[in-house]
């Protein structure tokens, strides 16, 4: 298998927003933190825990849709043992999110009772929305205020300030603009943010991007390849990424003059499709295992 590429990408403006999250800890009462069902190491920033620190939370595994559902489940349960509630969700489609008011009200649960010994029943419960960019907190906001819009692209850097909302009686989320970390110390956890699309697509090379995915699918998920791309038959065993996309782009009809196979074009294709849960319900990234 190929080397990981060495991936790196942290705009300015996500310095201002982890000094942001910092601020407005103190004006909400719990995190959620969504992320992608699909990378569920990766797409966690190591340096929330440090800001968040002892505020209550509850993680949304967000794009649980285009995930494998037993992979899911073991990261449910696995969040379960470490105390952390976890509920998958589909911010798009609005799967699991009637989940989300009565989870944060159990995590919350001893500070509620703390209030209605106070005389503040009905007290307002705050929410911040945090995660890396493209996770899908802002589809998550829209689906939960029914009306109050938070903008919502499909490529990271989109929200740039926080944003308060609305979502029924007595609950309010605040938006925060995505934020990675400075610098990615394993390689496998870039990568694994560019396939998603957490990484800007200018900032890697896509061509090797798409081989290495694709030498991670054939690996995890064969079948899948297989039926999308109908290469049924195809042994991957002793095929690299890159042999593998010029069939895929061969079998699509991806030719360029002379007849060379354009992998420019069978790439941006098939991270496309990835991103899209066109493949297959795929996670890379288990419990048991390191990423």
């Amino acid at each position: 298998m190929s080397e990981a590429q060495s991936i790196q990408w942290f705009p300015g403006h996500m310095t201002r927003t982890k000094r942001q999250i910092e601020k407005y800890l103190k004006q909400v009462d719990a995190v959620a933190e969504i992320v992608d069902a699909r990378i569920p190491v990766s797409s966690r920033n190591p340096d929330l825990n440090r800001l968040i620190q002892n505020k209550p939370r509850i993680i949304l595994l967000n794009k649980s849709d285009m995930a494998d559902a037993v992979a899911t489940k073991e990261w449910i349960a696995y969040y379960k043992q470490k105390n952390v509630k976890a509920i998958p969700v589909d911010c798009k489609s609005g799967k699991g999110m009637n989940a989300f008011q009565p989870t944060v009200k159990e995590v919350l649960a001893l500070q509620i009772e703390a209030w209605k010994r106070k005389g503040m029943i009905g007290r307002t419960i705050r929410v911040m929305v945090v995660g890396v960019p493209n996770v899908g907190k802002s589809s998550l906001i829209n689906k939960l205020s029914h009306g109050s819009h938070a903008a919502v692209e499909d490529r990271p850097g989109v929200t740039r300030a926080n944003q308060w909302f609305p979502i029924g009686k007595g609950f309010d989320l605040l938006d925060t603009p995505g934020v990675l970390w400075p610098k990615f110390e394993d390689k496998i956890v870039g990568e694994h943010l560019a396939f998603t699309g957490a990484v800007k697509d200018d900032v890697v090379d896509t061509e090797s991007l798409a081989a290495r995915l694709l030498e991670i699918l054939c690996s995890l998920y064969p079948d899948a390849v297989r039926a999308r791309y109908r290469l049924e038959g195809t042994d991957f065993t002793d095929l690299a990424g890159w042999q593998v996309l010029e069939l895929i782009g061969k079998k699509r009809g991806m030719l360029i003059p002379g007849g060379e196979i354009d992998t420019e074009r069978a790439s941006i294709m098939l991270l496309d499709e990835f991103r899209a849960g066109k493949i297959g319900k795929i996670t890379l990234e288990r419990t048991g295992g390191k990423v």
